[in-house]
């Protein structure tokens, strides 16, 4: 496994862990438990970006990125945790619930990297589709792994992507594999499927492939 693909599984591991190793005892309670559930993503690596699409060819230099490069440098998911006393709190106590909620407002918030900001950039990711006209899909949300937004919760604001179609693709579906292309920018949209920090304007969309070794 290579450097790249280890920062990409270790960002979506710790977006996925960090919380369940700050609140030990507190999942034993029927309703922290369910309510961790609805909140806390699931463990799931993210896509490896180190392979671009066979044949892709797009006017002006397109840059391949992880969803790594999504999250600024510094930031915490969990810094507003970290000043409660979790360790303390007994089984179905509400300040664990409050605590959950505030995790899941501040993901909804995640602050976005500027740096990839204005650029053409390729990434990839699971589709979480936004609507489903007879004409095909024009908008979507890009993901980083199997499940978010469908059968786990979503992930941060930083690691969803609302893609934006020119016209309506008719062969895209739930959980499809992709590479999208197109300029990124900082548009927030809060949709019924989750929070996205960014936005790209779709230029291509093929399917993903992965580099054989």
């Amino acid at each position: 496994m290579n450097n790249r693909r280890a920062a990409v599984r270790a960002v979506s591991l710790s977006l996925s862990l960090g919380l369940w190793g700050m609140l030990p005892g507190l999942v034993l309670g029927q309703s922290v438990r369910e309510t961790a559930r609805e909140l806390v993503p699931q463990i799931q690596p993210a896509l490896s970006s180190e392979a671009p699409p066979t044949g892709a060819s797009l006017p002006g230099p397109v840059r391949t990125i992880g969803w790594e490069q999504l999250i600024p440098a510094g930031w915490d998911p969990f810094k507003d945790l970290k000043a409660l006393n979790l360790d303390s709190l007994k089984d179905n106590d509400p300040k664990a619930e409050e605590a959950l909620q505030k995790m899941r407002k501040m993901w909804d918030n995640a602050p976005i990297n500027p740096l990839v900001l204005g650029q053409n950039l390729r990434l990839p990711g699971y589709v979480v589709p936004l609507e489903d006209l007879p004409d095909g899909m024009k908008e979507f949300l890009l993901v980083p792994y199997f499940g978010a937004c469908i059968h786990s919760p979503p992930p941060p604001a930083n690691q969803i992507v609302h893609v934006v179609l020119s016209k309506p693709a008719k062969r895209l579906r739930l959980m499809d594999v992709v590479w999208v292309t197109g300029p990124m920018s900082a548009t927030k949209t809060d949709s019924h499927m989750g929070v996205a920090g960014y936005r790209i304007e779709a230029r291509q969309v093929a399917p993903y492939t992965e580099k054989k070794r």
